[in-house]
């Protein structure tokens, strides 16, 4: 495709973005019904503000997606607010902005990141004027991007990533995935396959700095909840099924039947990656004859509890603190895999299915090290789980090896603000300069 060509293709999708724009209000209400959009901040995804921009000072706008993406960006977000300089966050997802608030606060200005759409991006950047945009990973909005551009506010994308699926398919758009990332003032990737995808793609400049959510610390929890749960099942084998998709659960329900005729004691942790898959989960465990727990509905397993059903949203830190043996899904038919960070950094003997490839780097670490094992199918994950359930100082060892490679992964919010430097200094320079004239608060 020439570039010619690249151009009227993105003229058309700001043109289509227009014709659909008055049709858009039934779609965000639509979410809104489904608990995807908050009701009172619905105007937001059209560019509508709901507070006011800072009266002075340099204003930087952060965007991530979700609520992994979120978490973690949180400390480079943290370092850019103790600067003095202003942070408009922008999310998509109401447990992201939940997330936000709980984990940032006051710190920042969190508003809904508004529809790629000409009316909504321009409404959003009239309003708030930033200085310097970062978005997180692989969020590639080319309303956005190009309203961005004309304006000249430099764009940076941070912890940057390309999926093999998302390469494959910009690569056979060159001259549209060029005439985009043209656009971008620099690219900070996670790993130096990323940065050559990034390169071949049309970005010109590129940092390899690691991976962010090496950063983020531990998931948080409940310290009261941890030891209701823990005195509960005392003495019991425990192992995980965390991140899980569809098929994964049934075949921890497998696993879990399997070893339960040489340890009766077993408790098998089933965390869903989609918690709203719980119900039908729970009739679906119950069916097969296993006796159910549910987090979501305030229950604790007991003795007779095959399954704890972790279908709740941000308490991945309590799930992960209650084994030291923990599967990671959306890896046994071919998915990519989930991130196994947070399990590492827990120092959790860690299992996955072979198709890993969406966090390859983080795996190629954890496996070198000994911290991760990759399995075959259930068959051979059930093995593993019963080996490492009678083998006390195999698993330690796992388990010691995956808190030592989340450990060598940290660095990249050091490496991340170094990139940054460039666009960060005259904003903290403006800054400075317009709290000295302002003078001491009184």
């Amino acid at each position: 495709m020439s570039e010619r060509m690249a151009r009227a293709a993105l003229a058309a999708y700001r043109m289509a973005g227009a014709a659909a724009y008055p049709m858009l209000g039934a779609y965000v209400t639509w979410r809104a019904s489904r608990g995807k959009e908050e009701r009172p901040r619905r105007r937001e995804r059209y560019g509508f503000p709901s507070v006011e921009r800072p009266a002075t000072g340099p204003v930087v706008w952060v965007h991530a997606a979700s609520v992994g993406e979120s978490n973690a960006v949180v400390p480079l977000v943290r370092e850019i607010a103790g600067e003095r300089i202003h942070v408009v966050m922008t999310t998509g997802t109401v447990t992201s902005a939940a997330m936000v608030q709980d984990r940032l606060g006051d710190s920042v200005i969190h508003q809904y990141v508004p529809l790629d759409l000409r009316p909504s991006v321009m409404r959003f950047l009239d309003h708030w004027r930033p200085d310097l945009a970062i978005v997180a990973e692989s969020e590639i909005w080319p309303t956005t991007m190009m309203e961005l551009q004309r304006r000249r506010v430099p764009q940076v994308l941070v912890n940057a990533r390309l999926s093999d699926r998302s390469f494959r398919r910009w690569k056979a758009a060159p001259s549209i995935a060029e005439a985009l990332l043209e656009n971008l003032s620099h690219v900070v990737a996670q790993s130096d396959i990323d940065g050559e995808r990034f390169h071949v793609l049309g970005a010109r400049a590129i940092t390899v700095a690691g991976n962010l959510k090496a950063e983020a610390g531990p998931p948080p929890f409940d310290p009261m909840a941890l030891r209701e749960v823990e005195m509960a099942i005392r003495g019991r084998a425990v192992w995980a099924a965390v991140s899980t998709h569809q098929g994964e659960e049934a075949v921890a329900v497998d696993v879990h039947r399997a070893l339960r005729l040489m340890r009766p004691d077993l408790l098998t942790i089933v965390v869903p990656r989609h918690v709203e898959r719980a119900d039908a989960l729970g009739a679906e465990f119950a069916a097969r004859g296993l006796n159910v727990a549910r987090r979501s509905a305030g229950q604790v397993p007991d003795g007779s509890t095959d399954i704890f059903l972790g279908d709740t949203m941000g308490e991945m830190g309590l799930y992960l603190r209650l084994t030291e043996i923990a599967f990671v899904g959306r890896s046994l038919a071919g998915h990519g895999g989930q991130n196994p960070l947070e399990a590492a950094m827990l120092g959790t003997a860690i299992l996955s299915g072979r198709y890993v490839q969406n966090f390859r780097d983080i795996y190629l670490q954890l496996l070198r090290r000994g911290g991760a094992r990759l399995v075959k199918d259930g068959d051979n994950l059930r093995d593993i789980v019963a080996h490492l359930l009678d083998r006390p100082d195999l698993r330690r060892g796992m388990m010691a090896a995956a808190g030592d490679a989340a450990g060598e992964m940290r660095g990249a919010l050091t490496r991340t603000m170094q990139a940054l430097e460039p666009f960060i200094h005259p904003l903290r320079i403006a800054a400075s300069l317009e709290g000295r004239a302002r003078g001491p608060a009184r």
